[in-house]
Protein backbone atom coordinates (compact mmCIF):
# COMPACT_ATOMS: atom_id res chain seq x y z
CA UNK A 1 0.00 0.00 0.00
CA UNK A 2 1.31 3.50 -1.06
CA UNK A 3 2.08 6.03 2.03
CA UNK A 4 -0.39 9.09 2.45
CA UNK A 5 0.32 12.51 2.99
CA UNK A 6 -1.82 15.26 4.57
CA UNK A 7 -0.53 18.93 2.96
CA UNK A 8 -2.87 21.80 3.97
CA UNK A 9 -2.82 24.94 2.34
CA UNK A 10 -2.02 23.58 -0.70
CA UNK A 11 -3.64 25.61 -3.65
CA UNK A 12 -0.29 27.87 -3.50
CA UNK A 13 3.10 28.28 -3.20
CA UNK A 14 4.73 26.16 -0.60
CA UNK A 15 2.14 23.45 -0.54
CA UNK A 16 1.51 22.97 -3.87
CA UNK A 17 5.33 22.86 -3.92
CA UNK A 18 5.41 20.32 -1.68
CA UNK A 19 2.53 18.51 -3.30
CA UNK A 20 3.97 18.07 -6.53
CA UNK A 21 7.50 16.51 -4.45
CA UNK A 22 5.98 13.84 -2.68
CA UNK A 23 3.14 12.89 -5.73
CA UNK A 24 7.11 12.63 -7.39
CA UNK A 25 7.90 10.03 -4.49
CA UNK A 26 5.04 8.02 -5.08
CA UNK A 27 2.71 9.49 -2.09
CA UNK A 28 -0.96 9.27 -2.29
CA UNK A 29 -2.16 13.07 -1.06
CA UNK A 30 -5.07 14.50 0.45
CA UNK A 31 -4.23 18.02 -0.22
CA UNK A 32 -6.46 20.74 1.44
CA UNK A 33 -7.27 24.39 1.21
CA UNK A 34 -10.16 26.84 0.58
CA UNK A 35 -10.13 27.69 -3.13
CA UNK A 36 -11.93 24.53 -4.15
CA UNK A 37 -11.15 24.80 -7.75
CA UNK A 38 -7.42 25.21 -7.37
CA UNK A 39 -7.73 22.07 -5.12
CA UNK A 40 -9.67 19.88 -8.11
CA UNK A 41 -6.62 21.60 -10.90
CA UNK A 42 -4.08 20.42 -8.52
CA UNK A 43 -5.74 16.53 -8.40
CA UNK A 44 -6.04 16.56 -12.24
CA UNK A 45 -2.77 17.71 -12.98
CA UNK A 46 -0.89 15.40 -10.34
CA UNK A 47 -2.97 12.00 -11.21
CA UNK A 48 -2.70 12.89 -14.65
CA UNK A 49 1.47 12.86 -14.02
CA UNK A 50 1.38 9.78 -12.19
CA UNK A 51 0.20 6.88 -10.73
CA UNK A 52 -1.11 8.53 -7.31
CA UNK A 53 -4.37 9.40 -5.69
CA UNK A 54 -5.55 12.68 -4.42
CA UNK A 55 -7.64 13.76 -2.47
CA UNK A 56 -8.86 17.42 -2.33
CA UNK A 57 -10.41 18.81 0.92
CA UNK A 58 -11.82 21.92 0.47
CA UNK A 59 -12.13 23.93 4.16
CA UNK A 60 -11.16 26.08 6.50
CA UNK A 61 -8.12 25.30 8.96
CA UNK A 62 -9.50 27.78 11.11
CA UNK A 63 -12.86 26.27 11.86
CA UNK A 64 -12.41 23.36 14.67
CA UNK A 65 -15.38 21.50 13.21
CA UNK A 66 -14.64 21.73 9.67
CA UNK A 67 -11.31 20.30 10.61
CA UNK A 68 -12.87 17.69 12.33
CA UNK A 69 -15.88 16.59 9.66
CA UNK A 70 -13.08 16.20 7.18
CA UNK A 71 -10.54 15.00 8.47
CA UNK A 72 -11.64 12.78 11.73
CA UNK A 73 -13.93 10.99 8.86
CA UNK A 74 -11.57 10.10 6.31
CA UNK A 75 -13.17 7.78 3.52
CA UNK A 76 -11.78 4.63 3.61
CA UNK A 77 -8.63 3.57 2.40
CA UNK A 78 -7.36 6.80 2.97
CA UNK A 79 -7.55 6.68 7.37
CA UNK A 80 -3.49 5.82 7.64
CA UNK A 81 -1.43 9.55 7.38
CA UNK A 82 1.88 8.53 6.87
CA UNK A 83 3.22 12.46 7.08
CA UNK A 84 1.42 15.36 7.57
CA UNK A 85 2.25 18.93 6.68
CA UNK A 86 1.16 21.72 8.31
CA UNK A 87 1.33 24.52 5.76
CA UNK A 88 -1.46 26.26 5.87
CA UNK A 89 -0.58 29.99 7.19
CA UNK A 90 -0.14 33.61 6.06
CA UNK A 91 0.72 36.97 7.67
CA UNK A 92 -2.09 40.22 7.05
CA UNK A 93 -0.81 43.37 7.04
CA UNK A 94 2.60 44.98 8.19
CA UNK A 95 2.12 47.81 11.07
CA UNK A 96 3.38 49.00 13.90
CA UNK A 97 1.68 47.56 17.30
CA UNK A 98 0.02 50.56 17.98
CA UNK A 99 -1.41 50.74 14.41
CA UNK A 100 -2.33 47.30 13.67
CA UNK A 101 -5.70 45.77 12.49
CA UNK A 102 -7.25 43.44 15.33
CA UNK A 103 -9.01 41.31 12.32
CA UNK A 104 -5.62 40.66 10.73
CA UNK A 105 -4.14 39.75 14.01
CA UNK A 106 -7.42 37.38 15.05
CA UNK A 107 -6.55 36.25 11.03
CA UNK A 108 -2.92 34.90 11.27
CA UNK A 109 -2.98 33.90 15.14
CA UNK A 110 -6.43 31.59 13.97
CA UNK A 111 -4.65 30.25 11.00
CA UNK A 112 -0.87 29.74 11.74
CA UNK A 113 -1.36 28.63 15.17
CA UNK A 114 -5.25 27.49 15.73
CA UNK A 115 -5.07 25.78 12.67
CA UNK A 116 -1.92 23.78 12.81
CA UNK A 117 -3.31 22.58 16.29
CA UNK A 118 -6.48 21.56 15.21
CA UNK A 119 -5.35 19.57 12.36
CA UNK A 120 -2.54 18.22 14.39
CA UNK A 121 -5.10 17.04 17.39
CA UNK A 122 -7.27 15.69 14.41
CA UNK A 123 -4.24 13.42 12.56
CA UNK A 124 -2.07 12.40 15.79
CA UNK A 125 -4.34 10.33 17.51
CA UNK A 126 -4.57 7.71 14.39
CA UNK A 127 -0.40 7.69 14.57
CA UNK A 128 0.59 7.11 18.23
CA UNK A 129 -2.35 4.28 17.54
CA UNK A 130 0.17 2.65 14.75
CA UNK A 131 3.00 4.31 16.46
CA UNK A 132 4.48 5.42 13.29
CA UNK A 133 4.72 8.77 11.01
CA UNK A 134 5.75 11.76 10.48
CA UNK A 135 4.74 15.94 11.05
CA UNK A 136 6.07 18.34 9.31
CA UNK A 137 5.42 21.80 10.52
CA UNK A 138 6.15 25.10 8.28
CA UNK A 139 7.38 28.08 10.25
CA UNK A 140 9.78 30.92 9.09
CA UNK A 141 12.26 32.70 9.78
CA UNK A 142 10.11 34.99 11.60
CA UNK A 143 9.98 31.92 14.36
CA UNK A 144 13.69 32.87 15.10
CA UNK A 145 14.01 36.56 14.24
CA UNK A 146 12.07 39.71 14.40
CA UNK A 147 11.15 42.98 12.14
CA UNK A 148 9.99 45.94 12.25
CA UNK A 149 5.66 45.71 12.03
CA UNK A 150 6.17 42.28 11.86
CA UNK A 151 5.02 41.66 15.71
CA UNK A 152 1.76 39.53 15.74
CA UNK A 153 3.19 37.07 12.31
CA UNK A 154 6.51 36.61 13.86
CA UNK A 155 4.89 36.14 17.13
CA UNK A 156 2.83 33.37 15.64
CA UNK A 157 5.89 31.53 14.10
CA UNK A 158 7.59 31.52 17.25
CA UNK A 159 4.57 29.64 18.67
CA UNK A 160 4.89 27.27 15.70
CA UNK A 161 8.58 26.87 16.54
CA UNK A 162 8.40 26.47 20.12
CA UNK A 163 5.19 24.07 19.05
CA UNK A 164 7.05 21.59 17.22
CA UNK A 165 9.80 21.14 19.90
CA UNK A 166 7.00 20.45 22.46
CA UNK A 167 5.01 18.10 20.07
CA UNK A 168 8.76 16.12 19.32
CA UNK A 169 8.62 15.63 22.93
CA UNK A 170 5.27 14.58 23.10
CA UNK A 171 5.14 12.23 20.45
CA UNK A 172 8.74 10.69 20.79
CA UNK A 173 7.67 8.16 22.61
CA UNK A 174 5.29 6.76 19.98
CA UNK A 175 8.33 7.15 17.59
CA UNK A 176 6.87 10.03 15.65
CA UNK A 177 8.95 12.57 14.09
CA UNK A 178 8.31 15.82 13.88
CA UNK A 179 10.18 18.41 11.86
CA UNK A 180 10.15 22.03 11.62
CA UNK A 181 11.01 24.03 8.49
CA UNK A 182 11.58 27.67 8.35
CA UNK A 183 12.15 29.40 5.24
CA UNK A 184 12.59 33.04 4.15
CA UNK A 185 11.99 35.75 2.04
CA UNK A 186 10.54 33.37 -0.57
CA UNK A 187 8.17 34.97 -3.49
CA UNK A 188 5.13 33.07 -3.43
CA UNK A 189 1.85 34.01 -2.76
CA UNK A 190 2.72 35.60 0.75
CA UNK A 191 3.21 39.24 0.77
CA UNK A 192 0.39 39.41 -2.16
CA UNK A 193 -1.77 37.94 0.89
CA UNK A 194 0.07 40.01 3.22
CA UNK A 195 -1.33 43.18 1.04
CA UNK A 196 -4.33 42.17 0.50
CA UNK A 197 -4.09 42.08 -3.53
CA UNK A 198 -1.54 44.72 -3.69
CA UNK A 199 0.44 43.24 -6.18
CA UNK A 200 2.78 46.77 -6.58
CA UNK A 201 3.77 46.56 -2.60
CA UNK A 202 4.25 43.19 -3.24
CA UNK A 203 6.58 43.41 -5.83
CA UNK A 204 8.92 45.65 -3.77
CA UNK A 205 9.47 43.12 -1.12
CA UNK A 206 11.63 41.89 -2.97
CA UNK A 207 13.44 44.16 -5.11
CA UNK A 208 17.38 44.56 -5.02
CA UNK A 209 17.81 40.62 -4.23
CA UNK A 210 17.23 37.13 -5.63
CA UNK A 211 14.42 35.70 -3.30
CA UNK A 212 13.88 31.65 -2.88
CA UNK A 213 11.09 30.23 -4.74
CA UNK A 214 8.62 27.59 -3.88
Amino acid sequence: MKRIALITGATAGFGRAIAEQLAGENFDLIVTGRRRERLEELKTTLEAAGKIRVLPLCFDVRNYEEVKSNLGNLPAGWEKVDVLVNNAGLAAGLAPIHQGDVDDWERMIDTNIKGLLYVTRTIAPGMTERKSGHIINIGSIAGREVYPAGNVYCATKHAVRALSQAIRIDLNPYKIRVTLIAPGAAETEFSLVRFKGDQERADQVYQGFEPLVA
